[in-house]
């Protein structure tokens, strides 16, 4: 006012006259802030900077500056040293679309789409490499016929496992909003290499940026044998929240994927114990796909994980009962001394252990060395001497089919033949049910536990066959000894323990079998036998060993809390050592040796029917059991013994029930010898 008033009246019309001239030109020259430019794909980073690369750019979160601010500036020197400096922003942002940006548009950064497609190229390069490389290896010579490509293909992304993961689903409080984005766990525009320093310093980290959310865990983390030395020294060894569950494949740990990959991921510090973990029932079930037994964090806390010899720990000697008692409510003291964690080849920790496996290997070696070896020589003497025309035909046959008629020698009754068929399938349900948990690393057992119905239903199925097996064993006892000290005595029969009626070994047997081997080797003429051989000998005799070993040690395992009262502990790791051992002898033995001495051999292949049809030629019986047949026609026996020939009917159908039996044991010898390979192999 004071200049208008020195000025006079002339003098404010020229100042105003000014002012609109300016007004009008500022207006006509500089661009208007409200008109919209558009982003496009050739946007440059530069040009977003512009605001964002100011120290203290924000905008207010509510209506008025007053509101707590979101911050919109980007540190242009360390983003410039991320692995996205070369990433265009709109890349990122695919929200926006002009400068200024438009209001009330939901914001979104899209991490996936540039990652899968990144994989996408790099297993397109990779194809080509392998197309380039095959294509060499046939026009070009020397060229090695392996390339080892510089690319490696990966069938699943990253940004494929964290779709799928826990992290990508919907929040509950906030449904909007998903767990947790990308950023939340790399950061925003600082996302540097994951090698050197950097990479070190991501491990350091990990577990404070994971406890942005999972607080409960981090306080747990860092108390425990993991989290300390990272916490407090900065060590890169121990264990941190990724190298459990994952970085992007995070699944909810209470779920069954979860819980197996955590308790794999475990094996990768841990080589030895997880080796050792997989030996038991407990990790067996867990390889082959189920968690219903004991994982490694259900004994050693999840978070909160201490050394053994840690007062704190769960598996120390003061808490272990408590532990084991989460699952066996009424787990006694024997607890206490099994081995969680026992191998067989530490004689000085673990000597029963190392005692009984020798003692095993031993035998099964020894064993299989002496009956394999007795099988093929027996199949090259017999294929040998039907090539040179010696060997007599024994068996009737027109058009390759046997043709009944004539004497048949009854060799077995009813009983005994409904015993051997319940005992056989007993014995084949007892093996593929053990051998698959038995064998849980092999690539068939998951597949055969699925067909199964899973580990519950295939126990219930291996207990009710083991029970029926010893039900036959006992039976067969029981009517053996009747008939020995009751029937006979009541017609005033003798039993002879060691005549040629008894099953029990004899002097006779050893001249048989040398005598066999001299035949074996052109040395001698076949022998002729009495009523049992001494390879059938053998086979009976076997089961009360395979029953006392199998049967005793599988009735431990059944129930450890009543054992374990008053046996200690390492019994236990023994029983699981001889039950698996021996249920492989008894199974690659009988689907080998004693399949080839009744079926396989050229005399009888494919199938031998005596022991579903109960008797056998009368020519065939003279060929092979020519002493029998001797004594039975000096003492005028022989006619109880001879009945007409089986109707072809019943010859038939043994001839079907023979041939599937023995289908269904090949096919389990098959995968009991590809699992043994699988597990010796590594």
């Amino acid at each position: 006012m004071m200049i208008m008033r020195r000025l006079g009246m002339g003098g404010a019309v020229l100042i105003g006259l000014l002012l609109f001239f300016a007004a009008t030109v500022s207006a006509e020259t500089a661009p208007s802030v409200v008109d919209p430019i558009a982003v496009t794909k050739d946007t440059k980073i530069d040009t977003c900077l512009e605001c964002h690369g100011y120290h203290g750019f924000a905008v207010p979160t509510g209506k008025t500056g007053e509101t707590p601010k979101r911050q919109l500036h980007v540190k242009q020197k360390a983003f410039k040293k991320s692995v996205h400096a070369e990433v265009k922003c709109v890349d990122c942002h695919v929200d926006i679309e002009q400068m200024p940006h438009k209001q009330n548009v939901k914001r979104s950064v899209d991490c996936v789409t540039c990652h899968q497609e990144l994989s996408k190229k790099d297993k397109d390069e990779a194809k080509e490499q392998v197309d380039v490389a095959k294509h060499l290896t046939h026009t070009m010579i020397g060229l090695p016929s392996t390339v080892k490509l510089s690319k490696k293909i990966k069938a699943d992304t990253q940004a494929t496992h964290y779709l799928a993961s826990i992290h990508a689903q919907p929040n509950k409080d906030n449904p909007d909003k998903v767990n947790a984005t990308c950023w939340d766990c790399h950061g925003s525009h600082e996302v540097f290499p994951m090698k050197g320093a950097t990479k070190d310093s991501y491990r350091i980290n990990s577990p404070e940026t994971c406890g942005r959310c999972h607080q409960e865990q981090l306080k747990e983390y860092t108390q425990s044998v993991h989290g300390a030395p990272v916490k407090r020294y900065g060590e890169l060894e121990p264990a941190v929240c990724s190298d459990c569950h994952t970085a992007h494949k995070i699944s909810v740990v209470e779920e069954d994927p979860a819980k197996l990959v955590i308790t794999e991921n475990c094996g990768n510090c841990h080589e030895e114990y997880y080796k050792s973990y997989r030996d038991t029932y407990h990790g067996q079930i867990v390889k082959l796909g189920y968690t219903h037994t004991a994982k490694c964090h259900d004994c050693h806390e999840p978070h909160d994980t201490h050394k053994a010899d840690d007062p704190e720990s769960k598996v120390h000697p003061d808490n272990i009962k408590e532990t084991c008692k989460e699952c066996h409510e009424d787990a006694s003291k024997g607890f206490l001394t099994f081995h969680p964690h026992g191998t067989t080849d530490d004689y000085a920790r673990y000597p029963e252990m190392w005692i009984v496996s020798k003692f095993m290997i031993t035998l099964l070696v020894s064993v299989f060395l002496f009956f394999w070896a007795h099988s093929l020589l027996w199949y090259f003497r017999e294929k040998k001497e039907f090539e040179n025309g010696h060997q007599p035909v024994i068996r009737l046959q027109k058009d390759g089919k046997p043709m009944l008629q004539g004497q048949y020698v009854v060799r077995f009754t009813k009983g005994w033949m409904i015993a051997h068929l319940v005992l056989a399938i007993a014995v084949m349900t007892l093996v593929i049910t053990g051998t698959t948990v038995l064998f849980a690393d092999s690539f068939w057992a998951p597949i055969v536990m699925t067909l199964l119905g899973g580990p519950e239903v295939a126990a219930v199925m291996h207990r009710i066959a083991a029970v029926t097996f010893a039900g036959i064993f006992f039976g067969h006892i029981y009517v053996i000894l009747r008939k020995i000290y009751i029937d006979n005595k009541e017609h005033g029969i003798r039993f002879d323990w060691f005549g040629p009626d008894s099953l029990l070994p004899r002097l006779q047997d050893g001249r048989d079998m040398v005598a066999m081997f001299k035949w074996f080797f052109g040395k001698g003429p076949r022998p002729v036998f009495d009523r049992w051989t001494y390879w059938e000998k053998f086979d009976y005799w076997a089961p009360f060993w395979g029953m006392f070993i199998i049967g005793c040690s599988g009735l431990l395992l059944w129930f450890p809390t009543f054992f374990g009262s008053f046996l200690p502990g390492w019994v236990f790791n023994v029983a699981t050592i001889v039950h698996g051992e021996e249920a492989f002898l008894a199974a690659v033995f009988l689907f080998t040796v004693h399949f080839f001495n009744c079926h396989f051999r050229p005399e009888k292949f494919p199938v031998d029917v005596v022991m579903f049809t109960g008797c056998m030629p009368l020519e065939e019986f003279k060929h092979e059991r020519k002493v029998e047949y001797d004594r039975l026609l000096k003492e005028g026996q022989l006619d109880k013994y001879l009945v007409g020939a089986p109707s072809p009917k019943l010859n038939q159908y043994s001839r079907i029930l023979g041939l599937s039996l023995i289908a269904i044991g090949v096919i389990e010898l098959i995968l009991v010898l590809l699992g043994f390979l699988q597990d010796i192999l590594g």
